[in-house]
């Protein structure tokens, strides 16, 4: 099976300039690591195939049921990890208690490594073994990394992570558990992806970077695949994702691109990309139409803490072809987001996922969102990520004596 047919070209998102479709580059020789490629799909040749009946008779339901979108010839797709397909749910309470439109949550913690980013990775592994490579790496505020690690080792890839010191613990017990060589930089993620650039230049392993890699748009943009679908191709005025990179706002934008030139959907969503107050060059590149500006990473919201964004065309562009916005929340308000989700809808999600909640709560709020919306609002990792940070959002509980009494002064104290 190859599906490399419906690519058309590899075509740099600065200068434009195409390369073939077999080419082996990540970045455009002419401008650089900043030249990110995008890749072109031949979508009248994928019409031939890729319609509602197709969809209608697929069995599959993960990440290669979309085999058709993404750009590997498909050798390996039944030896992995089950990624995607992930629970679409409707708002419980969330939505009732604002009066707000139609509320849908997709919870990507979900997938097997617990991230959104096990899209991309599970497409990093298989390319690398279509092309022959042994060992792949990656720099990570903490979720490619595990993510990367968990499906490289089902697929028996050697991995080797670079994460800065403030790595969350639950995400290094997952580095661990998987049998990643672990690097811990000392310093912050732009100390961490250099390191990660020289080290993969020098070694000559896979690259599964984000930021350089153009294959992890295409893994990620499934989850647009999958939102369209699970909604009967009838898509949300708006999605709303938690951004960091650049990547996966990027994505997203992709996937419901795609749909819109095949003809199955009738409009583009529009996005809403979220940062932290303390780490949001998007949000202020887009506030004062200035390039962006390399900020502090100062957040609780550790995957999403990028102070210098390595995919900031495709992320812009997602933003203003969708005409959607960005916009930051504070800490505080990401934690109480934390909060109202797992009390109100029963999804634990991690602080960076947490953010889209509260920046669909503050878009709202602020009347950018109205009341006729339908939203969607990605959860891109799992609670149990960061669970210092998690305790962190609660009060603490004491110690209940073995008797009753003691039972009944506590409920007493504990009364809302």
């Amino acid at each position: 099976m190859n599906n490399l047919k419906y690519v058309k070209q590899y075509t740099c998102t600065i200068c434009n300039k195409s390369y073939p479709k077999n080419s082996k580059l990540l970045t455009c020789p002419a401008c650089g690591e900043r030249g990110i490629l995008d890749i072109e799909f031949d979508y009248d040749s994928m019409k031939q195939v890729v319609n509602l009946e197709y969809f209608a008779n697929n069995k599959r339901f993960d990440i290669f049921r979309y085999l058709p979108f993404l750009p590997i010839e498909g050798k390996f797709i039944d030896q992995t990890l089950r990624v995607g397909w992930t629970p679409l749910y409707r708002s419980m309470h969330i939505e009732q208690d604002l009066g707000a439109g139609k509320l849908y949550f997709k919870d990507d913690g979900v997938n097997p490594t617990s991230s959104l980013k096990d899209r991309a990775s599970v497409v990093a592994a298989c390319k690398a073994l279509e092309e022959g490579y042994s060992t792949i790496s990656c720099s990570s505020t903490g979720n490619a990394a595990s993510s990367l690690a968990g499906n490289a080792a089902r697929l028996g890839l050697k991995s080797v992570i670079f994460v800065p010191k403030r790595a969350p613990a639950g995400k290094l017990a997952q580095l661990k558990a998987y049998g990643a060589e672990l690097i811990v930089v000392d310093g912050d993620y732009k100390d961490t992806f250099e390191l990660s650039k020289l080290a993969i230049e020098e070694f000559g392993w896979y690259n599964r970077n984000a930021a350089i890699n153009p294959l992890m748009v295409e893994g990620k943009k499934t989850v647009a695949l999958e939102i369209a679908e699970q909604l009967g191709f009838k898509v949300p005025d708006w999605v709303v994702t938690s951004v960091g990179d650049g990547c996966t706002i990027a994505g997203v934008y992709k996937g419901f691109y795609d749909l819109y030139m095949l003809g199955l959907i009738q409009k583009i969503p529009r996005l809403l990309g979220v940062q932290s107050d303390g780490c949001n060059p998007f949000v202020k590149s887009f506030e004062y139409h200035e390039p962006l500006q390399e900020q502090e990473e100062n957040t609780i919201a550790d995957s999403i803490s990028v102070g210098i964004p390595r995919n900031p065309v495709k992320a812009m562009d997602a933003i203003t072809n969708s005409l959607g916005c960005f916009l930051s929340t504070s800490d505080e308000e990401i934690l109480l987001a934390m909060k109202m989700l797992g009390s109100q809808e029963g999804i634990f999600a991690e602080p960076a996922a947490a953010a889209s909640l509260s920046g669909y709560l503050k878009a709202f709020h602020n009347g950018i969102i109205t009341k006729e919306d339908t939203v969607c609002v990605i959860i891109t990792g799992n609670g149990l990520k960061d669970t210092k940070t998690a305790l962190s959002a609660f009060k603490e509980t004491r110690l209940v004596k073995a008797t009753l009494e003691d039972l009944k002064k506590y409920m007493k104290e504990t009364e809302r």
